[in-house]
Formats: C-alpha cells, sequence, structure tokens
C-alpha cells in the first residue's frame, strides 16, 4: 500500500533533514574540539610534576618542616600556629608549642620522605610526609594537634570525642586566629576540588 503525504507532512519531512544533518555536523565538530583539548592536556601534562624529597627534619611548627632547602607545608592538615594559645581547665596554654612538640615525637628522630606537586601562597611545598611506617600528617590529627584542612575529616571527628590534643579544651580553629592575629589572605583548604583547579592552572600557566 502506498503511503499518500499530505502537503503538510512533506514540509515536515524536508524541514526535519536539514535539522538532522546540523545535528550530525556539530556532533562531529564537538568531538574535535574534545580530542583536541585531550591531546593538548595530554601534551602539558608533564607540567604536573610530582615531587619527593627526603632527610633530617628541620620542625617549624606542629604542620612544617624544613628538608634540606625545600621548605614543607604538611598537606590536608592545621596546626596551631607556634605561638598560638588554646585554653584549658579555665587557663590559656601553649598549645602552638605543644603541636610541634607532637610533631617532633612521631618523627622521633628519623628521616623524613615528603611528596607533593602544590605549592602553597609562600612557596612551601604541600607535602605527604612520613617516617617510617607513620603516616605523620594523620598521626598529627589523630593525636589531635592538628585539624583537618581538606583531608583526615574522620581522624579529626575521632580526636575530638577522645578529647585528645586540643581538643581537651577549647581553641580558635588556626585558620581564624590567623586571621584575627595577622591578617592578609586565608589560606584555602586543601581540598580535592581546589587541587583539581590547581593541575589545570598548572598545566595551562605557559599557554
Amino acid at each position: 500500500m502506498s503511503r499518500s503525504w499530505s502537503p503538510r507532512s512533506r514540509l515536515r519531512y524536508a524541514a526535519a533533514r536539514p535539522r538532522s544533518l546540523w545535528r550530525k555536523l556539530l556532533d562531529y565538530m564537538l568531538a574535535v574540539v574534545i580530542l583536541g583539548l585531550l591531546i593538548l592536556l595530554a601534551a602539558r601534562l608533564d607540567r604536573v610534576e610530582m615531587r619527593k624529597t627526603q632527610g633530617t627534619a628541620i620542625v617549624n611548627d606542629g604542620d612544617s618542616i624544613t628538608l634540606g632547602t625545600e621548605r614543607i607545608r604538611m598537606h590536608g592538615i592545621d596546626a596551631p600556629e607556634y605561638t598560638q594559645t588554646c585554653r584549658k581547665n579555665g587557663a590559656d596554654y601553649a598549645c602552638g608549642t605543644l603541636a610541634r612538640q607532637s610533631l617532633v615525637r612521631l618523627i622521633a628522630g628519623r628521616p623524613v620522605t615528603c611528596s607533593g606537586w602544590q605549592r602553597d601562597r609562600y612557596g612551601r611545598l604541600l607535602g605527604d610526609c612520613r617516617a617510617g611506617g607513620t603516616d605523620l600528617n594523620r598521626a598529627q590529627v589523630e593525636a589531635g594537634w592538628a585539624v583537618a584542612y581538606g583531608d583526615f575529616e574522620a581522624e579529626e571527628a575521632a580526636a575530638r570525642a577522645a578529647g585528645v590534643g586540643i581538643w581537651a579544651g577549647t581553641f580558635d580553629r588556626p585558620q581564624d586566629w590567623r586571621g584575627s592575629h595577622h591578617g592578609g589572605t586565608v589560606e584555602r583548604k586543601h581540598s580535592t576540588l581546589a587541587s583539581i583547579g590547581d593541575a589545570v592552572r598548572e598545566i595551562f600557566r605557559f599557554w
């Protein structure tokens, strides 16, 4: 049986064909653009360089050390500033000094290895650090002498529940303490989203 086409049907069919052709063309163009971006991204990935450094650590405070000439800011944590005070049993105490002493104890004179690729606004390497089998970043939060700063939220919750370290009393978050005592730009948290943004900026920095 032959199909009968009304004038309106013919017009709809004729109008649909160019739209379908344009849609295919746009799909092809989009595919070419995505492929080009992937090729460019692969060519520039060498700009995101993982750096690893090791040696005897000089402990600056509860979340920063120096290995040789490399200054390290421990990634994902934030410890009280060296001069910061907290409060316990109705009295102030030098929690910043105790946070540094905690890190010294964790290192226990062993060689330290740190790795990372990002840098903070002071040019320090944001590093994941270990001394022997001890994950120093994680251990500082577990001991209650650093808070989570983009990582280790579960460890912070456990330390808070146990009332260890600074959680035994009251304190200003190190980020807030820096803002009220030193002013200036607040350091952003070391989150996954921030890391992705840094990677993209690093890859296309000289493009």
